[in-house]
């Protein structure tokens, strides 16, 4: 019987979202039609946006809906680059961001902007002050991620959006925005935009038990952004093309069941996790937690194994049924450690990762059989190097 093991890629489908994914299925018309079966599509899909609205206390017309938790950050970051630029080309992030942002990032500067890369500590968390410090008059915006989607570790999302706040009280000015990543965030941390002091957010239902092809985008009212999909008048005119009524229900849905189930969920991933790291630390010699122990989303394990390799880990576990990562889903077609791992400082010559994501069906049993394959497999591979 397999082991899935890699919720941080995705997660399996809900019940209950599935059921209402379902009944809506019905409901086949063009929203933006203006015959009776177009406004029952449209009722659909606008109560699934005031359902999301509700859960993060924001106003209906502040969620966006997207293809996807890529197409959100795309829209949020080259969105306000280029509706903006007129009062200023500097953007300021992280080394360690999905490549979601740091691609958006490359782009812009192919456009003529200048992007700050702020470095994490070896700790996986970066520091306030010296993203402050990356500040210019020029900076138009900043993106940081609420989460890390490799190896788990928190940032300090609110403390920031409260310094850039302050900021723009001081001078004035409506600038920096503040944009937050939360697609590893969602359903484990809250993600209320307000609480967390940030303009833009973020998320998509594939890592929540939610459908895959669907994610939102949290837009501050008042704040403007230029479209990257162009085409109709969807969406406030900001995401062009039909609408998909049964993602969005199940989008809404599943964070509707994933918010309700946030704390008891919290509670038990957390203890497992931890119980997982100190068992394999303690198991298996010369073997490394990457990221902070404790400031670290409460289902993530990302370890590190000196004299081997991560990807053939994998596929040691993979052949046994055990299903685990070295990274990001989005780079499987890459070789090597991550940027992640790398901006860590690991000595990558030696130490190879492998990411360990916990879900809703994870037991201790499971995590027992993990250990022992574990062990067996890292020596196993080690004695192949000597």
């Amino acid at each position: 019987m397999s082991l899935y093991l890699d919720y941080a890629a995705t997660t399996p489908l809900d019940g209950g979202v599935k059921k209402e994914m379902a009944r809506a299925e019905a409901v086949f018309a063009n929203p933006a039609s203006f015959h009776e079966a177009g406004r029952k599509a449209r009722d659909l899909l606008d109560g699934a946006r005031q359902s999301i609205a509700q859960i993060l206390s924001v106003k209906t017309e502040e969620i966006i809906f997207t293809g996807s938790g890529t197409e959100s950050i795309n829209l949020a970051i080259l969105g306000v680059a280029r509706a903006n630029r007129n009062f200023g080309n500097h953007i300021v992030t992280t080394n360690i961001e999905h490549f979601a942002v740091l691609k958006s990032c490359q782009q812009l500067e192919r456009e003529g902007f200048e992007i700050t890369y702020v470095p994490a500590e070896k700790n996986g968390i970066v520091d306030s002050a010296r993203l402050e410090r990356s500040l210019k008059k020029e900076t138009i915006l900043v993106s940081v991620m609420q989460a890390n989607n490799e190896i788990g570790t928190l940032q300090p999302i609110r403390r920031l959006g409260q310094m850039l706040q302050d900021m723009r009280r001081e001078t004035g000015q409506r600038y920096p925005y503040f944009h937050t990543d939360a697609c590893q965030a969602t359903g484990a941390l809250n993600i209320n935009p307000h609480s967390l002091n940030v303009d833009l957010l973020s998320f998509n239902g594939s890592k929540i038990y939610g459908p895959k092809g669907v994610g939102a985008l949290f837009v501050r009212r008042g704040l403007h952004l230029q479209p990257i999909i162009f085409g109709g008048s969807q969406e406030r005119g900001l995401r062009a093309g039909t609408e998909s009524v049964v993602l969005a229900i199940g989008l809404a849905t599943a964070l509707k069941i994933t918010y309700a189930r946030q704390e008891q969920d919290g509670s038990t991933l957390s203890k497992l996790r931890d119980e997982a790291i100190k068992e394999i630390l303690e198991t298996i010699h010369f073997s490394e937690l990457n990221g902070h122990p404790q400031k670290r989303l409460p289902n993530n394990l990302n370890i590190s194994f000196k004299h081997v390799e991560g990807e053939m880990l994998t596929t040691y576990l993979s052949d046994r049924g055990i299903y685990v990562s070295t990274g990001s889903a989005c780079t499987t077609t890459a070789t090597g450690p991550s940027h992640v791992i790398r901006a860590l400082g690991v000595n990558t010559r030696e130490w190879g990762n492998i990411r360990i994501t916990l879900g809703r069906e994870t037991t201790k049993w499971d995590l027992k059989k993990l250990v022992k394959n574990l062990e067996t497999g890292v020596n196993y591979l080690r004695r192949l190097k000597k």
